[in-house]
Formats: C-alpha cells, sequence, structure tokens
C-alpha cells in the first residue's frame, strides 16, 4: 500500500481515535502493541482491552460529552482508560504529573471533570491524598490505575464493573460518535495566568498525526520508546496515538531520565527516539554511551530548543540516524504547524522548524495582521484543520486568540524563508529591544549553542540603565567543559552583532522545562 493509499484508508475507515485501535487490531492484530516491564500485549489484546474499559465507564454512568480526567505517569492502563473512555463518548482531560494539589484541583473543577484515573505511590506520591481539602465538588470517583487507596476503586474492581454493561449498548454509543466529536482537553501552561483548556475533536487530530507519523516515516516494526508524557500532546499524539496508526511498538517509559532512555536504546532495541537535543547532545558527549550497541535508532525528531548543524550531523554520520528532523506545534494546533522533510539538508534542519503541514496556511504577519516580506520576522499565524474548537469556557479567550477569518495568533515570532520554512525567533512577548534594536532569544540561543562547549542556552532581557534592557544568558555546558562566564561573553562577541550579545552569563547545572522539553523562562526572570 502506498503512503497515499495508506492515507486515505486511515482517513476514511477511522473516524475517532478508539476506530484506529479498532484498526491496529483488525491490520497488525498478533504484532506486538505494549511491551511493559515484560508483559507483552498484541494490537487485537489492546482493543480487547480497550472494550473492557469502555464497558466499565458505560456501567459507571459515563455520558457522551462527559470529562474523565488522567493523573498518572506514563502506564499501559493510561492507554486503555483514554480508549475506553472516548469509546463511549467521553473526553479525556489531561493532568500534569508534577502538579500540586490545588493546581490539580483548578483543572478538575475548571473542566468538570465527573471521574479522574490516578495512581498511588509514583515517586513515592499519593496522588489523591493531594486533593484532600481542595474544592473538586464535580468530581464524583477516584479509580486507581495502579496501586492501592482504601475507599478508591482498584483498576481491576474498576473493570469488574463491566461485567454488568451490554457489549451492543457500547457499540451503540461507539456508533454514535463522529469525526467532529470532542476527543480530549489539555490545558495550556498558564505562564501568564490560569491555565485555559484547549478542545480539540476526534478527526483534526487523527488528520494532524497521520501527516506527522506519514512524514516522520513511522513505520510498522519500529520499537518507540515513549518517554514523552502522556499528558503532553507529544507524549500522547506524536506517541501511543501515532503508533497506533502505523503498528509500532510502545514502550512506555514513566519518568524521564537521560540515562535510562540511553541504556534502554541498547537492551529495549528502540528505533524510534523523540526529545528533546539535549538526549542526543548527552549521548554524544558521553564515552561510555557511544560504547553502547545503538545500531537499533532509526528515527529522530527534535525541537523545543536550538539543533545545532554539528548536531544534526553528527546524529547522522555517528548515531546513525537514517531521519533526523525538526517540527513546530503548540497544544492550540493539536500539535504540529510546521515539519521540516526527510531529505532536509542539516542547515534546513537545524535554522528552520520545517513548513506548514499540508492542508495547512501560515503566514507571518505584523502588529496590524499584514504579512511581512519574506525573510522579515513577524508573529506566526496559522488557519486549518488543526486549530483548535476553542478555550473551554471561555469565549473571551477564543475570539482573542482565533480571529473572525479563522487564524490562530500564535504569540511566537518567526522568519518565513522563499521556500515557507519557517526559523522560530522567539515568542512576541519574549522578544526585547537592545538600544533601538529587536533582540530575539531563539536567535542568540542557537548561535550559542553552535560552541560545541554549550550544551544547552537560554537568553531573556534584563533591564539596563543605558540600553534600556540587554541579554542575559543561561547555559548548560557540555559533559567534560570548562567554560568562565567572562569567556562566554566574549566568544560571543566574536560571533555575533554587539548588540546580541549577552552582557551577563549564568552557568547553570540544567535548565527548568516543562513536559515537552520548553525553558521555562518566567522562572529565569
Amino acid at each position: 500500500m502506498t503512503p497515499t493509499e495508506d492515507k486515505n484508508e486511515i482517513l476514511e475507515n477511522c473516524p475517532t481515535i478508539p476506530h484506529l485501535a479498532m484498526r491496529a487490531a483488525e491490520k497488525f492484530g498478533s504484532d506486538i502493541a505494549i511491551e511493559e516491564d515484560g508483559t507483552l500485549l498484541t494490537f487485537a489484546e489492546l482493543d480487547q482491552a480497550r472494550r473492557a474499559t469502555a464497558c466499565a465507564f458505560l456501567a459507571s454512568g459515563v455520558q457522551k460529552g462527559d470529562r474523565v480526567a488522567l493523573w498518572a505517569p506514563n502506564l499501559s492502563e493510561w492507554i486503555f482508560a483514554a480508549l475506553g473512555a472516548q469509546t463511549v463518548g467521553a473526553v479525556i482531560v489531561l493532568l500534569n504529573t508534577r502538579y500540586k494539589g490545588k493546581e490539580a484541583a483548578y483543572i478538575l473543577k475548571d473542566s468538570g471533570a465527573r471521574f479522574l484515573l490516578t495512581v498511588t505511590g509514583f515517586l513515592d506520591v499519593n496522588y489523591p491524598s493531594l486533593l484532600e481539602g481542595e474544592d473538586v465538588s464535580d468530581l464524583e470517583e477516584i479509580i486507581l490505575l495502579r496501586g492501592e487507596g482504601g475507599t478508591h476503586p482498584t483498576w481491576q474492581q474498576f473493570l469488574n464493573r463491566g461485567e454488568k454493561a451490554s457489549e451492543q449498548d457500547v457499540e451503540a454509543r461507539f456508533a454514535d460518535l463522529s469525526s467532529d466529536d470532542i476527543s480530549d482537553m489539555l490545558f495550556t501552561s498558564g505562564t501568564t495566568g490560569h491555565p485555559k483548556g484547549v478542545v480539540t475533536a476526534h478527526g483534526q487530530n487523527i488528520r494532524t498525526f497521520e501527516t506527522w507519523s506519514r512524514t516522520v516515516g513511522l513505520r510498522r516494526g519500529d520499537r518507540y520508546l515513549l518517554s514523552n508524557p502522556f499528558f503532553h500532546s507529544f507524549g500522547y499524539k506524536a506517541g501511543w496515538l501515532s503508533c497506533l496508526m502505523r503498528g509500532v511498538t510502545m514502550l512506555p517509559h514513566p519518568v524521564f531520565d537521560a540515562q535510562a532512555v540511553i541504556n534502554r536504546i541498547s537492551t529495549d532495541r528502540i528505533s524510534a527516539l523523540i526529545g528533546p537535543p539535549a538526549i542526543y547532545q548527552m549521548i554524544l558527549a558521553d564515552p561510555e554511551s557511544l560504547k553502547k550497541d545503538l545500531s537499533s535508532l532509526r528515527l529522530a525528531v527534535t525541537g523545543a530548543a536550538p539543533v545545532s548543524v554539528e548536531l544534526v550531523e553528527r546524529m547522522r554520520d555517528e548515531l546513525k540516524f537514517e531521519v533526523v528532523l525538526t517540527a513546530y506545534g503548540m497544544t492550540e494546533t493539536c500539535g504540529v504547524i510546521t515539519m521540516c522533510e526527510r531529505d532536509d539538508d542539516a542547515q534546513t534542519i537545524s535554522e528552520t522548524s520545517g513548513k506548514a503541514i499540508e492542508g495547512v496556511e501560515v503566514l507571518c504577519v505584523d502588529d496590524n495582521g499584514a504579512e511581512v516580506p519574506r525573510s522579515e520576522p513577524g508573529e506566526i499565524i496559522v488557519r486549518g484543520y488543526n486549530v483548535m474548537r476553542g478555550y473551554f469556557g471561555d469565549e473571551t479567550a477564543t475570539a482573542d486568540a482565533i480571529d473572525a477569518s479563522g487564524w490562530l495568533h500564535t504569540g511566537d515570532l518567526a522568519i518565513m524563508d522563499e521556500r515557507g520554512y519557517v526559523q522560530i525567533t522567539g515568542r512576541k512577548k519574549d522578544m526585547f529591544i537592545t538600544g533601538g534594536f529587536n533582540c530575539y532569544p531563539a536567535e542568540i540561543e542557537n548561535m550559542m549553542t553552535s560552541d560545541h562547549r554549550i550544551m544547552q542556552a537560554a537568553v531573556i532581557g534584563v533591564p539596563d540603565e543605558r540600553m534600556g534592557e540587554v541579554a542575559k544568558a543561561f547555559i548548560v555546558l557540555a559533559p567534560g567543559e570548562t567554560l568562565q562566564p567572562e569567556e562566554v561573553i566574549a566568544w560571543c562577541r566574536d560571533n555575533m552583532a554587539n548588540y546580541k550579545a549577552p552582557r551577563h552569563v549564568e552557568i547553570v547545572e540544567a535548565l527548568p522545562m516543562n513536559a515537552s522539553g520548553k525553558v521555562q523562562k518566567f522562572l529565569l526572570k
């Protein structure tokens, strides 16, 4: 089957995400779908688990449109719960495992979630206990995916309820779903206020990640280490959802630890590794890692931080990746806006985040909404099937984000070249002005990480009496490297325009990251 035929077959036969699981059972049947802690589950068995979970949700009184929240690490039960809830028409609401009780309670209340599926004992945290004393008045029941918690039913006890449900009733509920029904609600990070629930539908997610998985070349038989958290669009949609489409074996990884990920490449014969540039930099910088058998590696997708030309070339030449590419997106666009192509050169992959995915329009505009000339910076706006349905219960915020012509204003600044490829230069609100010149943090960071001694860099603007604002850089050195701040400043002055060069440098052990590997600059500020 050609890629075009495969695309058409998926889009024609899979109006919802659970339909992908049903199709995978028919198409990939006895192939291993999930490999976890020595347990193997085929695609046929995964679909049986989906059906059993759907019966349990139906017996528990879940109605179409109800919100079902998931607050747990990457586990096979997470996938079963999501697919089962969606099969009976529920909307899954995803909670970050780093949340404290008050943060989780806000999202549970704002979304109106009736059910919460969580765990006890993960990293010594009892998640239900974090909600004690918080206002979660709409929440009717907490169900434990793993662990035991007194009055809360265990996963097996929950599944036992399904014996009282009719499979015919489940199938009737399933048959009533369409591609326009809401599949999920992911909350934005809330760095400028309370988090907002981003609402997206089944069909738009399937079309977006059919394009994503086909473009990166994910294929049947790949072994994909799912280290990006399921509560984030990349772990969920570019993760297990894409695996269902392509017949890829999923290996859930609950806690991201760079060394543990590196060890699993050889022991578990990982072929698809998706993550921030730091993971590949660590492999290349560690002689012990390079001694391991990494020959299974085939496909790498990276982003969320600057990627140097040297890193792309070394990933291809030394780590022998067949595919290395970068992409750009946001929660409000189902996770993807632009992508590089597999045959793009190293410079394009390093300096850009690709071009608009097929069927989606992308422009760079000025403050008045007029398109700027190519090679000049402007705000990225996007229009197409991947744009969210809106922010849950917030028409004002939705109208502020999506204009009357359907363009989503991302708040990200970029330069678009003649080919339509975009180079992200920073957030609109992150840009600062030094002596009358616009400074774009991502551009400075990219130049700094071209020095092999610097593994990561994050730049912010800080007040300066004479210049208004100047750049301050927080950097993480590559393993084994030693640099003093004044040496970094001198290097920057030799390699970039004076107004861009950081006046202040702080060398740190690590940068504060969110779940997608993006630096949380508001914490640095």
